[in-house]
């Protein structure tokens, strides 16, 4: 399960799999699957197919890394469970969620059919946390804390390797740490289903200001070039850049939209282009892309 407290842990077998007894049945399933699905396994040492079953479950139980717990219950040394749960023949396993028995089978099954036992169960007890590590590790960015936020990102895609929302921010945390290679290296190696997503592609769109950050000229001498000559289109697009590399966002697209005002089909649109790819970079709600949307909008339909 996920910590908050600025780390992300992966839990230990230990923590995930454990025997259980009369004495503690109670705590090992139906309270802690208030919190957590729960998968509770009925053998016994001379059972031929709990020897197969249950290292199979015990795999699968760690595969999934948090999000289902695993306790196992002799029903030699434990008959009272086993008589009120009217098990009459092992291996028998259930599930429990919220204190309930909801799933299980007997006998045993093949591997496939554990792991889609297991895919359900998942499903109850929710992301195992993965939400709530995304959430504080954007605070970090925010905070400016991106080593941290990189960190966490990128033990989340430890977890689920295809977290389009983890993997965007990994590339920004490192676009904010100035490690442009290592942006360029998971921009160029995501995985396909990540590349579709709207976060790789707001990624993308910071990688790629930044790159014209980098090139961006003194902002004095460009306003100063601007001021001489206002229908300077080049310098009144590269004055958006250096804007842009000092943090000035709001003061890029309002060169950017006089641009576009001035000349809409200046270098192939590159205004507009420019104004879609800092709308990319941005939360889709942020007020400044909103206003910025409207605002070519309007000029787009004059």
């Amino acid at each position: 399960m996920f910590a908050l407290d600025g780390n992300v842990a992966t839990p230990d077998a230990k923590d995930l799999i454990k025997d259980s007894t009369e004495a503690t049945f109670m705590k090992d399933v139906v309270e802690t699957s208030r919190d957590i699905p729960v998968i509770v396994d009925f053998w016994a040492p001379w059972c031929g197919p709990c020897k197969t079953l249950g290292p199979a479950l015990e795999a699968a139980v760690t595969a999934a890394k948090g999000k289902v717990k695993m306790v196992k219950v002799n029903v030699d040394e434990n008959q009272r469970i086993a008589a009120q749960l009217r098990i009459q023949s092992i291996p028998t396993v259930y599930a429990f969620w919220q204190g309930q028995p909801v799933d299980g089978f007997q006998g045993n099954i093949p591997a496939s059919e554990i792991k889609s036992f297991i895919d359900r169960l998942t499903q109850l007890g929710g992301d195992g946390g993965l939400a709530e590590a995304i959430e504080a590790a954007e605070q970090m960015l925010t905070e400016g804390a991106a080593a941290d936020a990189a960190e966490t990102f990128a033990a989340i895609l430890e977890e689920e390797p295809e977290n389009a929302v983890a993997y965007g921010g990994l590339i920004r945390a490192h676009l904010e740490l100035g490690n442009t290679d290592e942006a360029e290296a998971l921009l160029a190696s995501a995985p396909p289903a990540v590349a579709k997503s709207k976060e790789y592609e707001a990624a993308r769109a910071k990688n790629e200001l930044a790159k014209q950050a980098a090139k961006a000229g003194p902002v004095a001498e460009l306003e100063s070039a601007v001021t001489a000559n206002p229908a300077n289109h080049q310098a009144r697009f590269d004055l958006a850049a250096a804007l842009l590399a000092a943090g000035r966002t709001e003061d890029a697209i309002d060169q950017l939209l006089e641009l576009f005002r001035q000349d809409r089909e200046w270098n192939g649109g590159a205004a507009k282009a420019q104004l879609f790819t800092i709308f990319d970079s941005l939360p889709p709600k942020d007020p400044i892309v909103l206003k910025g949307r409207r605002r070519l909008s309007s000029m787009i339909f004059l």
